[in-house]
């Protein structure tokens, strides 16, 4: 049997350590949906750069996921949003902000998402959102959720996203000072949402470690 190009191998492998950032890409086709979420961890301490640099991400994750925009805007409109607290200190990513995600098909799903040329944004539409920050040699950062576009609880007929991806972000990465009342209200409601949704489900699996591990990462 030939191993898969995913698989460890004694040649190519080396061990994790904690003493440095590790961007998690992951996804899967499932009966109900295709996931494409990313999550980036440090066991250890981060350097206050990598701190500063995971937390502008989240910002600008958080900042186009609570966005409110009326009906038939163009995702390129609205990209700049996931870019915006990097591009306060003088940084950036050099890839697209998101990408339509196919059922069963594609997972980068043509014409939804953030580029110039990517049909208007419509209810009902998935699409991911991931900024991201990359030093060469030194360290990636990624925070990528899947997001459904629904309807707005506006009075005229706008449009917001639905975070659909229920995974905790990496508190060791977090600057809570840099981040605003709205994006802390915005994390904290993300973190019940997922104990309300995933916690139920882990005890009835009877995953009382995994269980504790998401208490400990949904705290307030």
């Amino acid at each position: 049997l030939t191993p898969s190009p995913h698989s460890p191998s004694n040649g190519s492998s080396r061990k994790l350590s904690v003493d440095e950032m590790y961007l998690l890409d992951t996804g899967g086709q499932y009966l109900d949906g295709t996931t494409d979420i990313t999550r980036t961890v440090h066991w250890g301490v981060p350097t206050p750069l990598q701190k500063e640099a995971y937390t502008r991400v989240l910002m600008g994750n958080i900042d186009l996921s609570r966005l409110v925009f009326p009906p038939n805007t163009a995702g390129g409109t609205v990209e700049s949003f996931a870019r915006r607290a990097l591009w306060d200190v003088g940084l950036n990513y050099g890839h697209g902000t998101g990408h339509g995600i196919g059922n069963f098909l594609s997972v980068h799903e043509w014409p939804v998402g953030f580029q110039s040329n990517n049909v208007p944004l419509a209810a009902g539409m998935f699409t991911s959102i991931e900024p991201g920050y990359y030093r060469d040699g030194e360290f990636g950062i990624r925070i990528e959720d899947v997001a459904l576009v629904v309807n707005a609880q506006t009075e005229e007929p706008f449009l917001t996203f639905e975070v659909v991806s229920l995974v905790p972000y990496d508190r060791n990465l977090i600057n809570l000072s840099l981040l605003s009342p709205e994006q802390i209200r915005y994390l904290n409601t993300y973190y019940e949402t997922i104990r309300a949704r995933v916690g139920p489900e882990l005890q009835r699996q009877r995953l009382e470690e995994e269980y504790r591990w998401l208490q400990r990462n949904t705290e307030p």
